[in-house]
């Protein structure tokens, strides 16, 4: 008997209704059906094993009354009993508690930081982590692919996000106004989540790899949750924790010099310097000893009232050939360098654009 083709499509219909899927001859009942959700099932569950929800009880003074003394983030563990998370969850503590994906809460201490990056270690006793991350090359990623987000955005613990990789954006263009990250050059954007409480949890590729941390988002004004994800690439994130677990701080490169955006300054002190822009940075504060007194490259003098006097120090206007804009782009240009490479600075020196080399300095402990 052949039936109508209106009477099969409702029989197909119901079929899928019912749960069934159909495939050939053969009916599977089964919840999972495309190879991209059973990817995704399969790499969240076992990464949320080494996710960790961060709470830091916060110091008295940076509480206004009725603020919550609690602020609540997210980490994993990386190694057994070290956990990755961003220095801004942490900055504040007075202490820290970490509850594992069972629902174990123990207390951790602060293992090693890194505000230029905004990365902080913590180190957990008594406890091994149920299950660890390893990290991917966040320089391969491709825009449009999938990447999973875990944490505890409005303290909701083992919350999964999934979207994809969109593009590198400037740190130029992610403006932070908590004086952290000074050091990024380029963030990761995506469309999965990262709200308020997903700050330090992973970003996961499809092989279940840390290509990222996720940090903040992007919102078009503080009344709008921010859609944009952004997260600091793992192949930053990498450096520095084997920085500060080998030698206690960070080893990007640094001027170990202050420095003042040129656009900040009296248009007159800027005429008086015989410069017709206001794109460089004007070198302020040279400490002995630091890469930048080595160099010879000059800082600026300033009056009892802490005001700027003429004639300027060096003022930088490009980075290895490349144009600054202020201090922002030579601190993130200089940073991408590692201690004994060679910077060339462009300078702007008694009227005369000059070259001065700089060969970068390890850093120390303060």
């Amino acid at each position: 008997m052949k039936f109508p083709r209106a009477l099969g499509l409702t029989l197909l219909l119901c079929g899928g209704l019912g749960g069934a899927y159909l495939t050939g001859r053969v009916t599977a009942q089964r919840t999972l059906v495309t190879p991209d959700e059973i990817n995704t099932v399969e790499i969240t569950q076992k990464a949320l094993q080494a996710v960790v929800r961060v709470d830091t009880r916060l110091q008295r003074e940076q509480l206004q009354p009725g603020d919550d003394p609690i602020e609540t983030g997210t980490g994993f563990f990386y190694k057994k009993d070290l956990i990755v998370t961003n220095y801004h969850v942490v900055q504040f503590q007075e202490s820290i508690t970490v509850t594992l994906y069972n629902g174990r809460r123990v207390t951790a201490r602060l293992e090693g930081v890194d505000p230029g990056i905004d990365i902080a270690i913590l180190r957990v006793t008594g406890v091994t982590a149920p299950a660890t991350l390893a990290f991917g090359s966040s320089a391969r990623l491709i825009p449009g692919q999938k990447l999973m987000t875990l944490g505890t955005p409005f303290r909701i613990q083992n919350f999964v996000g999934s979207g994809v990789y969109s593009v590198t954006a400037s740190a130029r263009d992610v403006p932070r106004t908590d004086q952290l990250g000074s050091e990024i050059s380029q963030y990761i954007t995506t469309t999965a989540s990262i709200q308020q409480g997903n700050s330090g949890g992973p970003v996961l590729d499809s092989r279940g790899l840390v290509v990222g941390v996720a940090d903040l988002n992007a919102a078009p004004n503080a009344l709008v949750p921010g859609t944009i994800g952004i997260a600091i690439p793992s192949d930053v994130v990498k450096q520095s924790l084997d920085d500060l677990e080998k030698i206690g701080v960070p080893q990007r490169g640094t001027l170990g010099a202050t420095l003042v955006d040129l656009d900040s300054l009296d248009p007159a002190l800027r005429q008086l310097a015989g410069l017709s822009s206001n794109q460089g940075a004007l070198v302020d504060q040279v400490p002995a000893g630091s890469a930048a007194a080595r160099a010879g490259l000059r800082g600026s003098l300033r009056n009892s009232k802490d005001q700027l006097l003429a004639p300027l120090g060096d003022i930088i206007v490009a980075v290895d050939g490349q144009g600054v804009r202020d201090s922002f782009d030579v601190t993130r240009l200089v940073a991408a360098k590692r201690p004994g490479q060679t910077v060339t600075l462009d300078v702007w020196r008694n009227k005369k654009r000059v070259q001065v080399r700089v060969t970068l300095l390890k850093r120390t402990l303060q």
